[in-house]
Parts: structure tokens; sequence; C-alpha cells
């Protein structure tokens, strides 16, 4: 939104400068992109009157002026415009003078003829092309109205103005109107606002003998009306709004189009001008669109309807898109003599989705997608009767035709004072905390320590307290209100809690064994979203993704893991291991919100040791990623347990569930050769492990043991088991019987081949006994390793010969 200075001064008296005032508007929350000056680089220019004109004698496209500046005698000014005539009253930049861009003007000669100067285009002097008069696109400016030579030129082209650019958020749609804008400045500085006059002069016809309006979706259009004016004569709009039009980024048509677009641009309300003649009809039925009708807009496009868009009719056909554009055929021309102004209430959401899909966003849909003020409908509709009265010399029907209710004009907040300063941290008296709702145009009730304060439709962004407490906080203004600390009764000292130092700890020792952290979306697609789970959970899909490919939450961290290391192999970096700790999200039956659980995983691909001084090369496998599992669960003081699984998506003989006491919490394994292959990777490890879980494990103080004075025994077993025993049960079954004298016992060996009966494996494993207190018997070690023998064989081992 461009707000020109010079006519925000026909609402409020403001002598700030520019600069000042920008400031100040930034600062309270409405942030000024920049600061346009119309008068910069320009020096000298003047208004000129065309004396005469003839040919240049020796070029057929320029012509030698006669131009009358205010000075004692006429200067000669050679013109190449095509639109140049004598009669005319022009722009001029004297010798001596500059233009936009640095452009010095020079005496000069042109073809052998003598040139004071420059008659300028519109264009030449700032503006842009797209929003000059069509009449002056191509040419030099013709004031329609005498004006006495001499005169600076910016002043009577009211061009001498500065525009401020408010970069706005959807919430401030008050701010897209000049008498918006206008109330906002005058809460600043304390200053009464001045709205425009609004009254026509009504004749003796009543306006709904010649029109009916209905409405038959009054969900979609609370509100609908309309006035007759009789008689105006089609014309260019008057230099100032013409020139204010422009200083919009507008281009002036008519007067009465431009009317329509000062309305706009001065209440924040859209209106529609209709021809009254190309209706076609005594009635207006507003209505919803009928599936694939057609109709074409102002803009000569044939639009297909859906049936949630708004039309307006005549009683059959389309003749406007609600909110949107108007119609062709029942447009205002030059032919014009009776007009129909429309002014409305839309639903947001249904001009917002007809707008985009139809990609016509226009100023009146931005406005109406984000509400306007039902304070201003029907002033905005008398102000555009008055102005077609006052520069198209129209007669205004009395009355108005209309259909709906406009509704509440204000909405009431209680609030307390001390609410407002307890919020603030800032002691404001009472006194105070009223005058600046009465700035801000809010008319407010004292009852004890409780205000009502009565909201005007304009400001839609404020419907709660804290929406009031954040008007006083910026009114007063943020850089004012003093600083000061909180006051505790009692102070402790700063420090990480224990997940944060956990996981600390857990960083520090996954990049130790060199991991690299990953951060990757938390969206997928469908398809992946519920990849290497082991838990069959409903998914979350967004209602209006990115694209298909980040479309729903993930419930697992590989496959993002996955395409990051695909990424680097692409790319020759062929040693890849990554880590990241981050949320997956479980859809709930019961609650739209999701299960949110912390995942730690964890990926590694190609050699673990890549530099030869560094030792051997190694290729990563799957002890290597066990082995850093196990590095977590140590520095954490847990102890995981390990047994064989299967995962989708891993390989079937190379995967394993982690348990921690006794509940599974995660996978380890190597994808599957066909994921692999898939994603151009060789052999990969991958491991999952439900973050929550482990942080929620109580670590107490590690204690530590003296080291053994006596020596122990190791003796060395050799089992023969059915092939589908797990090494893990008979661990788990030799520990159970070793009691105090079994220190350890681990597993060096598994054999399956042709020495051994089919169906059968060998399984050998090294005990570990020892005695803290004496020094260990052969007689003792006998009786505790016969008795892990027997439970060994109870359980089907029988000791290899």
């Amino acid at each position: 939104m461009l707000i020109s200075k010079e006519w925000l001064q026909d609402y409020v008296t403001i002598d700030a400068p520019i600069d000042a005032l920008a400031e100040r508007i930034t600062r309270t929350g409405i942030e000024v992109d920049e600061v346009i000056d119309l008068t910069e680089g320009i020096k000298n220019l003047v208004v000129g009157y065309v004396e005469s004109i003839e040919k240049h004698p020796d070029a057929d496209k320029l012509n030698i002026c006669q131009v009358n500046i205010g000075e004692e005698a006429p200067v000669q000014i050679v013109c190449g415009a095509p639109n140049v005539d004598q009669g005319q009253t022009v722009i001029v930049a004297k010798v001596g003078g500059r233009l936009p861009g640095g452009i010095k003007i020079k005496r000069a000669k042109l073809r052998g003829q003598v040139s004071e100067g420059m008659i300028c285009s519109l264009q030449e002097i700032g503006l842009s092309g797209n929003v000059a008069p069509k009449e002056y696109e191509a040419g030099i400016y013709n004031f329609a109205t005498a004006v006495e030579p001499g005169t600076n030129a910016l002043e009577a082209l009211h061009l001498e103005d500065q525009l401020m650019s408010f970069d706005l958020t959807p919430n401030r749609a008050d701010a897209l109107s000049m008498i918006g804008t206008a109330y906002e400045v005058g809460a600043l500085y304390n200053l009464p606002v001045q709205r425009p006059t609004a009254t026509p002069t009504e004749q003796s016809t009543q306006a709904s003998d010649e029109l009916a309006v209905t409405v038959e979706n009054e969900d979609k259009v609370p509100y609908y009306s309309a006035r007759i004016v009789k008689n105006v004569k089609i014309a260019p709009s008057p230099e100032w709004m013409q020139a204010r039009l422009m200083k919009a980024g507008i281009r002036p048509i008519n007067n009465v189009v431009d009317i329509s677009n000062y309305i706009l641009l001065e209440y924040g309300q859209p209106l529609h001008m209709f021809d009254q003649e190309q209706i076609g009809s005594k009635e207006i039925l507003v209505r919803q669109a009928q599936a694939d009708e057609k109709m074409t807009t102002l803009d000569d496009q044939e639009r297909i309807l859906l049936a949630s868009d708004i039309v307006i009719t005549n009683g059959q056909a389309p003749i406007a898109l609600g909110g949107v554009m108007g119609g062709d055929f029942s447009e205002v021309t030059d032919k014009t003599q009776n007009v129909v102004v429309e002014g409305a209430i839309f639903d947001s959401a249904s001009i917002r989705h007809t707008s985009r899909r139809l990609n016509l966003r226009s100023e009146a849909s931005s406005r109406f997608e984000k509400g306007i003020a039902t304070e201003f409908v029907d002033e905005a509709v008398d102000r555009a009767c008055y102005l077609l009265e006052t520069l198209a010399e129209g007669k205004t029907l009395a009355g108005r035709v209309a259909s709906g209710d406009l509704g509440e004009f204000v909405t009431e907040i209680n609030i307390t004072v001390d609410r407002i300063n307890q919020t603030i941290g800032f002691d404001l008296p009472k006194a105070e905390i009223v005058a600046i709702f009465e700035q801000l145009g809010f008319e407010t009730k004292e009852n004890g320590d409780t205000l009502t304060v009565r909201v005007p439709s304009r400001r839609r962004d404020i419907t709660i307290e804290a929406d009031l407490v954040e008007e006083v906080a910026r009114i007063y203004g943020y850089d004012i209100i003093p600083s000061s600390l909180p006051v505790f009764e009692e102070v402790t000292s700063g420090a990480l809690t224990d997940r944060q130092r956990k996981t600390r700890v857990v960083r520090h020792t996954l990049e130790g064994a060199g991991l690299s952290q990953a951060i990757t979306y938390s969206l997928v697609d469908q398809a992946r979203a519920t990849a290497f789970t082991t838990e069959q959970r409903d998914t979350i899909s967004l209602l209006m993704p990115m694209s298909e490919s980040y479309g729903t939450l993930r419930q697992s961290l590989i496959p993002h893991l996955i395409d990051a290391t695909q990424y680097n192999v692409a790319r020759k970096n062929n040693d890849i291991a990554l880590y990241e700790i981050g949320n997956v999200f479980f859809g709930k039956e019961d609650s739209a919100m999701p299960d949110e659980v912390e995942y730690l995983s964890g990926i590694m691909t190609g050699e673990y040791t890549a530099n030869a001084w560094q030792g051997k090369k190694e290729d990563v496998d799957f002890y290597l990623a066990k082995g850093i599992v196990d590095r977590v669960a140590d520095k954490l003081a847990l102890s995981f347990d390990y047994e064989v699984g299967q995962v989708d998506g891993l390989h079937p003989g190379r995967t394993a569930f982690v348990s921690l006491n006794s509940e599974r919490i995660g996978f380890i394994g190597e994808l599957h050769p066909s994921v692999a292959k898939e994603y151009d990777l060789g052999r990969t490890y991958v491991f999952e492990l439900n973050y929550d879980h482990i942080m929620k494990q109580a670590v107490g103080y590690i204690n530590y043991q003296p080291i053994p004075r006596f020596p122990g025994v190791t003796r060395d077993i050799a089992l023969v088991v059915n092939s589908e025993v797990q090494a893990a049960e008979l661990v788990s079954t030799i520990r159970e019987n070793g009691g105090k004298l079994l220190q350890d016992a681990k597993v060096f060996d598994v054999y399956e081949g042709e020495h051994m009966e089919a169906g059968k494996k060998s399984v050998a494993i090294r005990l570990a006994y020892l005695d803290k207190e004496q020094t260990l018997t052969e007689e003792q070690v006998t009786e505790v390793h016969s008795k892990i023998l027997s439970a060994l064989e109870a359980k089907g081992a029988t000791l290899r010969g």
C-alpha cells in the first residue's frame, strides 16, 4: 500500500517530516518498507504554454515550439512528441534543470535549431508508464485546465509529495485505506481525524422504484446494497484525483471509474459501478454460480465458474464476479448515463478461493480476502454518490436498495487496568490508558478498575484482551517502556536439565565415533511415511502440502537419512556416517494431535577408517554399528540386549531388535539389498532407538570397584545346539546359573559346516570366574561350572566332543 502524505493531510493535520513519520509508524508495528520522494532529482520544472508550433525544416518528426514559461519572452523548444500542439499547457524542464535519473537540461541545437528546455511526459518526471492516462502514455502531458505559466509544475500536478510504502501483515487490513491510516497516525500524534464529506443530495425519485436487490446466500453475502446516480457526464477526472490515483499505482480511466478506485483507496471498501441500461433488468440477484457457468470479465477473458463462486446477476445471467471483477457488458463506457453503485460484504474465504483459482488478484479481492470494515460500507457508497454529483454532474436517487444486515459496527471487550499494567510490566495511570484508546477511536467506558472498550469494525485484528494490551504498548511506545528485570522470590543458578546433559553426552559420543549430525525434514511422502517402523500406527497428512514429496509426517528418521546418504554418495563422498535426534509422529484415533516421540537414528556406509595412516581400512559392518550403539549405552550407564528380528526394508538375516529392561526400544540392521540398490548404495547399516525411552532411565552415580587382588579362571566350552537356537539364549542361561563367581560369558565362535550334523551348529563360549575375596579353588570352579553345564543340557545343548 502506497500512502501519500499530501492525501493523508486531508484527514489528519500532520507536520512531522516524512522520515520521522515513517520511523514512528514502523516503531509501532506497521513496517514502512520505503519512503519515495517524488521531488527527488527534479529541478526547475515549470508549467509552460505552447503559443505557436511549426514543423522543423530538417526533420519530419520534430516541431519547433514557442513556449511561454512565465519569463519576459517565450523560449524556443524543439519537441518530438506526436501529440504536442498549439494552445496546450505542458510540463517544461528549463535550461539548468534536472530530471530523475541524473538527466541535466542544457541549451542545445537539434538539427540546427536552438532548443532551450524540454517539454516532458509524465514518465520523464518519474511516474511509471503503466499508471499514466492512456492518452498521455506515448506523448507529453497536457493540463486539462489553465495553469499560470511559470508555476511549479510538481505543485500544479499535485506531485510535490512523498509516499510511504507499507509492508502490511494480513491482520492490519485497516491500513489498506487512507482513512484507516489516518486513524493510525492520529493515534500516534494524538490528533483528530476528519472524515470526508459523504452526504449526497437526494432527488425525489426513490431508487427502489427502479431496482430490486435479492441475496440467495446470506452466509456468503451477509449484506448487499446499491444506489442509483442518474445523468452522469463521462469525462476525465480532475487532475488532483488523477494524481492521487497515479501515486497509488492506479491508472486513471474516467471520472466514474476513477471515483470507484478512489473510494477503494480512501475507505478500503471496494465498490463496483454498473451501467444501469446495460444490466438488462430491474433486478439484481446475488447467488452462487452454477457449475460450469460461463461469463466474460472486464479483462475480456471467458471464465468457467464453479458452484463455490459468488456471482452478481440480472436475475438470469452473471454481470459480475462478486468481490473479484465485473462483467464486460455492464461496464461503464463513454456512453454511460446512469450508474448503479454497488457496496457489499462478501465471505473472505470464498473470495480468496475464487481469485486464486482464476488467478485474478485485484485490489478489491485483496481487501475482501482480509475482511472489510462494516462501518464504512454504506458511507463509502454515499461518498461515491457525492463525488459523482460533484465531478460527473450526477443526480442521486433517494434511498438505497439493500438486502441483508451489516451486523455490529463495534466489538466490546472488557479489561482491567491491572491486567494491562501486569502484562506490560509498567504502571500506566488509568487516565492515560483511556486516552490511548480514545486516540485510536475506541469508545471507552469506565466502571471502577474495569474498562469496556468498544472496538470499531475497521480494527478486525482486535478481538481479545491481549490485543488491547498490545495497542496500549505500541501507542505508548515500545521504545520508551522502561526495561526491568523480573522479581523472583527464589533465585536458582542456571544449569542443564538431566535430559540436556545426557543429550550432550550422546552427541559427543556419536561424534567422537565419527558420525556427523544431520537435520532432516519432518515431512515425507505417503509411501515412505511408515517405512522402517516396528508398529502399525495411523499417519498424519497435511491438508495443503507444499508437494506430494512432503505431505505426511514421518514415523521414522531413516528415510531422509537414506536420502542424505544417497545425495553424498552420488557426489563421490562414499564414506558416510550420520546420526539424527528428531521427532516422529503417530496418529491417535481420539485426538487431532499426534503423539510426538523423539528418536535417535544413524546410518553408515563405505569404509570406517578412511585414512591409511589411521590403520587398516575396514568396511562398515553390523558389528561396528552395534558397537556404536553399545558405546552410547555405556556412556549412559545402561545395558542393551539384542535379539534377532525382522524389519521391512532391512536384511532378514542381519537385523537385531534392541531391548532395554526387557522392553523393545529399536533395532540395528543392514539395508535390504533391494533397497540399497534402489538408492545406488553399497552395504549400508542403520540403527534407530526410542530416545524418549532411553532418556527416562535414571542414571545414578557410578560406583567404582577396586581391581581384584586374586586371579581369575577362564574355561571355554563348545556347545552343539539346533541351528535356530540363538547364542543369546545360551548366554542368558549361563548367567542365570553362574552365581557370584561367574564374571562374564562371551561367544567367540559359531560354526556350521560339513563337520556338523545337518540342522546343528557349534557355539563356543568363554566363561570367566573370579572370587573377589579369596583365591579360587578348582573345586569351587568345578561346582559352578557343572551347574552351568547341567542347565545347558536341560535346554537341549550338548558339549561338543
